[in-house]
């Protein structure tokens, strides 16, 4: 291919340019324009450049201010030399290039790519690069839109014209997750509506309109957007405040959605593109439309809930996932064992089933089968029918190996779309869930959480953090986004690769504060304030050490041994000599029940004091019990209190103190009882240890007997979340079967119709047929090859003797009136 310099551009027949300020006088930014086409891509852009001319005066008035620039994506022949930069000059009065590498973009400046090259935005210059996909497979207007995305944000804007396929479909997702606009021509005024459609498909786009009409929405988006607005420089005042507060309540009670504890700066820079969109000036303006129009309200919602996803988006850290976090997973795990992946705020699947893409591998490489269990969930209930679907445009071979496009998807009869598999498709549950209210899935061994904490201020952020560690397994992993990170919860959490943001779930009750994963996710993050105070004001305190606390606890009871324990009795920290009291308790040696764990003569007493301080009853007299120690017999004191930590929105805990007391008379019986000597005693006293006796061994079997119920209704509640994921799945598949039977019904439909309208057709055509044969006067007789009558006039009957019944008969078989014929 020939780079051609230009070192003059003509000026167009329609008059001279417009004034474009040179990149050294021009500081400000302005708005960039990518159109992307394919075929019947050239009459698209004449007849979007065709409608420049009615909004020449509005062009010319915008150049004054930030002006705008068109870059143009086509899909070119690679071995021939492109002449569409001539033909646009004729349609536009702006200056036209063809694009070389490094070029400097000007506002008010018409961008042509040249043949067999991709190109991207990077630094204010339009970069070149060879083409790195094969021919056929290559998608320059997703490459650009995407580098038009991360460099513009907000400023970017995409145009998608006639064109097949879906080139483009993946790029104006990622202009959307920036904050950009999106304009897709209309199918019905294409050559080809394979690219339009593909685009309106995701439901992101902006403005549905015919080139011609688009100059003029540009200019009027452009002018609101970023003649008066600086989206990224907007201060927030009480007026603006109050406006927003407004808007959130109209959003929860439309969808039920709290966004109130999103970050102010993204949610104010949607609302300001919706604003420009409907070219609305104010707030207060924008809330009487919202209040009037429902519609938008959703519109609204779909934008503050856009995220920019794809399949193995950040190669580098799934490939940590690959080789470090799965092989962790299959090796802890037996054959007969599950394996539960959530991946919260999933959008429209990709990552999701690139988990599961990964997972299929790993197992396959292993030769080892598991059960997989993939929940995605999102709030957006449109993303995730998507996502059930399992139906991709095209364009994603650019972010899959050919591999796995061929192990793991089919494409479709169109040609321009690809479907999932079935059985990768059946390792995943799909629904919709608010992660910020709706109750988590538990035992889990992968969370996937990526973009979706940076939407979210830090008070929110510091509640979804406890979250994911109560829903894990013990060493399970927390796969976060490059920009996310766990903040102070270092205490929950190890980095099992920092840089990728994969962390290891960490053992400490204490910081994990269950009450507040209740309270959090019993009531609306709106209400949920800090220690009574407004979130933005939130000082945080140090928290006081389960030394400190059990210190202390001990200070006030004057008691030198003690543990501290919840209500289970899971101890949390034990002080002084407490081994003595204790034994090691057979099995697993991750047990640390105190129940289980201390001394026999003690655990009758221990278990009924620790039942009445959490019942809030008054404590028994636990005085002078006698329990064989490693010093020999000692006679004790025991005592259970409850203990509230530094929050009082935490459930309480509780300090069982022992302390040895001295030995009296009253205690003569039970002393003797604990060293085994056989003591001068009436009968009566042995009839009372007797029944004592069998007491304590009727508490130890009834204990005995709830343990058992409480492990069989462990299992019970297993076994119904087994049974509902099961249901879901199940109603998963009869909402496909029920979207199929939909479309077959409408095809059967459809055919009906045209049948019913054929039949008119031959009933109408018939009609005319008989009533020209009668009308002519004419004998005449229609045969069949094998002279078998068919139809005849009615002037036939003078000549032979026919009623209709004779339809179907030979002719010969019919006396006629002429003679020797």
């Amino acid at each position: 291919m020939k780079n051609r310099t230009k070192t003059a551009t003509p000026k167009p027949p329609n008059g001279g340019a417009i004034p474009s300020p040179s990149p050294s006088t021009k500081k400000e930014t302005f708005p960039i324009v990518g159109i992307g086409a394919s075929a019947g891509g050239l009459a698209a852009f004449e007849a979007f450049f065709s409608g420049m001319p009615s909004v020449t005066d509005q062009l010319g008035k915008f150049a004054a201010g930030p002006g705008m620039a068109f870059v143009l994506v086509q899909h070119l022949a690679p071995d021939h030399e492109s002449i569409l930069t001539d033909l646009v000059r004729r349609y536009t009065r702006m200056e036209v290039f063809e694009v070389e590498d490094g070029m400097v973009v000007r506002p008010n400046c018409a961008y042509i790519i040249p043949p067999n090259r991709d190109m991207a935005f990077l630094s204010g210059r339009l970069h070149l690069f060879e083409p790195a996909a094969p021919r056929g497979q290559r998608l320059p207007i997703d490459f650009f839109f995407r580098s038009l995305a991360q460099e513009q944000h907000e400023r970017a804007i995409g145009i998608v014209l006639s064109g097949t396929g879906s080139d483009g479909t993946l790029g104006i997702r990622a202009i959307k997750g920036e904050g950009g606009m999106v304009i897709a021509q209309t199918p019905g005024s294409t050559e080809y509506d394979g690219m339009p459609r593909s685009a309106l498909l995701t439901g992101l786009v902006d403005y549905e309109l015919i080139p011609n009409e688009m100059p003029a929405q540009l200019i009027s988006y452009a002018e609101h957007a970023f003649g008066k607005l600086e989206p990224r420089s907007i201060i927030t005042t009480p007026k603006i405040e109050n406006s927003m507060r407004k808007i959130f309540y109209l959003l929860r009670d439309q969808t039920g959605n709290d966004f109130s504890q999103y970050k102010p700066s993204t949610v104010l820079r949607r609302i300001t593109r919706r604003m420009a969109v409907h070219q609305i000036d104010t707030q207060d303006e924008y809330v009487k439309y919202l209040q009037q129009t429902p519609v938008e309200v959703e519109a609204l919602f779909r934008d503050l809930l856009i995220g920019v996803t794809s399949f193995f988006r950040d190669k580098e850290a799934f490939k940590v996932i690959e080789e470090q976090v799965i092989p962790k997973l299959l090796s802890d795990k037996r054959e007969d064992m599950n394996i539960r992946v959530w991946s919260a705020g999933c959008s429209t699947g990709e990552e999701a089933y690139s988990i599961a893409i990964l997972l299929a591998e790993q197992q396959e490489t292993a030769g080892i089968g598991f059960r997989v269990q993939i929940f995605a969930t999102d709030i957006d209930s449109s993303a995730i029918t998507l996502a059930r679907a399992g139906r991709y445009p095209a364009s994603i071979a650019h972010n899959l190996t050919p591999e796995r496009l061929k192990r793991f998807f089919t494409l479709e009869s169109d040609g321009m779309t690809y479907r999932i598999n079935k059985g990768l498709r059946d390792m995943l549950v799909f629904s919709e869930q608010n992660v910020i209210k709706d109750p988590p899935f538990s035992k889990l061994d992968l969370i996937c959480c990526r973009n979706l904490l940076i939407y979210m201020n830090t008070d929110l952020q510091k509640k979804l953090i406890p979250i994911f560690h109560y829903s894990m397994k013990s060493g399970g992993f927390l796969f976060l986004g490059t920009s996310e990170s766990i903040g102070d919860f270092c205490d929950l959490f190890d980095a099992q690769d920092r840089k990728a943001r994969v962390f290891r779930r960490k053992e400490n009750y204490f910081t994990l504060h269950r009450s507040t994963i209740g309270r959090f996710l019993g009531q609306s993050p709106a209400t949920n304030t800090t220690h009574g105070r407004p979130p933005g004001n939130a000082v945080p305190q140090a928290k006081i050490s389960l030394r400190e606390l059990t210190e202390q606890a001990l200070l006030k009871q004057v008691v030198p041994v003690g543990a501290l324990v919840d209500r289970h009795g899971n101890i949390l920290y034990l002080h002084g000599r407490m081994g003595q009291y204790l034994e090691p308790v057979a099995g697993e040696t991750g047990e640390s029940n105190i129940i289980r764990m201390v001394r026999e003569a003690l655990r009758k007493d221990l278990t009924m004091a620790l039942q009445r301080a959490v019942q809030g009853k008054p404590p028994l007299d636990t005085n002078g019990l006698h329990v064989r120690t490693t010093d020999g017999v000692s006679v004790v004191k025991l005592a259970v209190h409850a203990v509230q930590p530094e929050s009082k929105s935490d459930l309480p805990l509780y300090l069982i103190a022992i302390e040895e007391t001295p030995s009296n008379p009253k205690n003569t019986a039970r002393l003797t009882a604990a060293t085994g000597k056989k003591p001068k005693e009436s009968e009566r006293i042995n009839t009372l240890k007797m029944e004592l006796r069998a007491k304590e061994e009727y508490l130890r079997s009834a204990n005995e007997e709830l343990e058992t119920s409480n492990e069989e209704l462990k299992s019970s509640n297993e076994e119904m979340q087994s049974v509902n994921e099961e249901l879901q799945s199940s109603n998963e598949e009869m909402e496909t079967s029920k979207e199929e039977l939909q479309s077959v019904n409408e095809e059967l439909a459809t055919v009906n119709t045209e049948l019913q309208s054929k039949v008119s057709d031959l009933s109408r055509v018939n009609n005319d047929i008989n009533n020209l044969l009668s009308g002519t006067g004419i004998a005449t007789v229609f045969v069949d090859h094998e002279l078998r009558i068919m139809r005849f006039t009615p002037m036939s009957n003078e000549i032979i003797n026919l009623i209709p019944a004779d339809i179907g008969r030979p002719v010969s078989h019919i006396v006629s009136n002429l003679r020797g014929y």
